[in-house]
């Protein structure tokens, strides 16, 4: 009689004759080893009181009726013991353990352990459920990730390699707080690495920056004590009037901007600039605070900018303050398309031993009997570029041991409501300095002229008596000079 090749079970011959005999043998070792569920894997003798149909692995070492029977299925039937080999690849549940187990020819072990690849599978859960939003999740208290070493077969090296489309997608480990955003670390929205952290999952701010070229590192929201950020590029800060001072000034938006101006002033004066320039961008607005220059690490300039092209769409009008001021302050500024006017008494610059430059500005009114620009102290000012004069003031200019250059060869100061001035348009002493040849004045004004004193000078390059604005003749006293 000639058994299957896979589970032993008996065949039936042409000329057999009680062929029911050896068809429900069959029967019986099928019905043993489909669905094959034993009760337990541990017993090297068979149980005392089995029951009909119950099945068992038999352990090595078996003994009594089990003796040489290791590894096999023994199932009770009809009062006796039938055994089925088990043959490599068979599968197995174990009742006791709620474990499933393999033959792999020699031994009985747990199944998943002979599974040695799993590829292209959509949904992956462990301890949760997987969905399309996030095919692999585990839940779980710790992972672990270990090198394979040397002596397994690997170079006992271990490397997490991750990798996004292309430079504006987000490669990033987000970090979360009951499933909201708290701290995110990877490549977001380009290549350089982000530090980022939130309190609502919402905002986002910057913490450290570490671009991908130089590997210089950036603290966008920190002034490091005893250390500043140097610049690897120029730079722009944001103001805004629906901005906030809390935000880092980088984006010219009401969620990046500054609220201030002085916010910013503080923040580009904190920075090593090196070779490179902070532009200070300023919104449109009325700005009503005063405004203090700082000293500044690097080569500059430092440039606060309005509108050039219509400075009162960017007015600045502080009250019993100056618009900008200065003193003893290292660095180069430039200050391009604001209006100036003050409120009750003010300036629209106080500049005491300090460099600075303007250019595209208009001057209006300035209360108090204040002048527009105060230059003190070896101070040295320079209008690069043409501006207009709209409003009264004691004086254009006062200068004090200090000096200005109104450059000339294309620069028109344009002078608009006849303004008045109730010293002079130019009032210098102490040796100080005016520089305004080949300047074009536009318009008229009342007042003197000039009003010199104490070897102070003015150059027009000989353009005459009447060149500077004004209705009355200027006065030269005390070795000054106009010429």
């Amino acid at each position: 009689m000639t058994d299957t090749a896979n589970l032993g079970l008996p065949c039936i011959e042409g000329s057999q004759a009680q062929k029911h005999v050896t068809h429900n043998e069959a029967l019986r070792i099928l019905d043993t080893l489909v669905q094959l569920a034993v009760q337990d894997r541990d017993l090297t003798a068979p149980p005392a009181t089995p029951a009909e149909g119950e099945r068992w692995i038999v352990k090595t070492g078996a003994t009594g009726a089990w003796a040489g029977r290791d590894h096999a299925i023994a199932a009770w039937q009809d009062g006796a013991w039938l055994f089925s080999a088990a043959r490599a690849g068979w599968l197995c549940y174990v009742i006791d353990e709620g474990a499933l187990l393999a033959f792999d020819g020699g031994a009985w072990a747990d199944a998943m352990t002979t599974l040695t690849s799993l590829n292209n599978m959509a949904l992956l859960g462990i301890g949760t459920t997987a969905d399309s939003g996030n095919p692999l999740s585990a839940k779980l208290n710790n992972a672990l990730f270990a090198a394979r070493p040397v002596a397994g077969g690997g170079d006992g090296n271990l490397r997490y390699k991750l990798s996004k489309e292309s430079a504006a997608n987000t490669l990033s480990l987000l970090l979360q707080d009951n499933y909201s955003g708290r701290a995110e670390i990877g490549l977001t929205g380009d290549d350089n690495l982000h530090f980022k952290v939130s309190a609502d999952g919402a905002t986002w701010r910057e913490g450290i920056v570490i671009d991908r070229t130089t590997g210089a590192v950036s603290l966008p929201n920190t002034v490091v004590t005893g250390g500043r950020e140097v610049l690897t590029a120029n730079r722009t800060y944001y103001v805004r009037t629906d901005g906030s001072d809390a935000n880092n000034g980088l984006a010219n938006t009401s969620a990046g901007a500054f609220a201030t101006i002085q916010k910013a002033i503080d923040v580009a004066a904190a920075l090593d600039l090196a070779t490179y320039s902070v532009t200070i961008q300023v919104g449109a607005g009325t700005w009503t605070a005063g405004n203090t220059l700082k000293s500044y690490v690097g080569e500059g300039p430092i440039i606060l900018l309005g509108d050039e092209t219509t400075p009162s769409n960017v007015t600045i009008n502080p009250t019993l303050a100056n618009c900008f001021n200065a003193d003893g302050v290292r660095g180069l500024w430039e200050i391009r398309g604001f209006k100036f006017t003050t409120t009750s008494a003010g300036a629209a610059f106080s500049f005491v031993n300090v460099s600075a430059k303007f250019r595209s500005c208009e001057f209006g009114a300035m209360a108090g009997g204040s002048p527009h620009m105060i230059v003190r102290g070896k101070a040295f000012v320079v209008s690069n570029g043409s501006y207009a004069i709209s409003g009264g003031a004691k004086s254009h200019i006062d200068l004090q041991q200090a000096g200005i250059f109104l450059f000339g060869g294309g620069t028109t100061v344009t002078l608009s409501s006849v303004p008045a001035f109730d010293s002079a348009f130019v009032t210098a002493k102490q040796a100080s300095l005016v520089q305004a040849s080949g300047v074009t004045f536009s318009g008229s004004a009342t007042g003197a002229r000039y009003g010199l004193s104490s070897n102070s000078v003015v150059d027009t390059g000989g353009a005459g008596a009447t060149y500077l604005p004004g209705n009355t003749a200027g006065s030269a006293a005390t070795g000054a000079q106009y010429n």
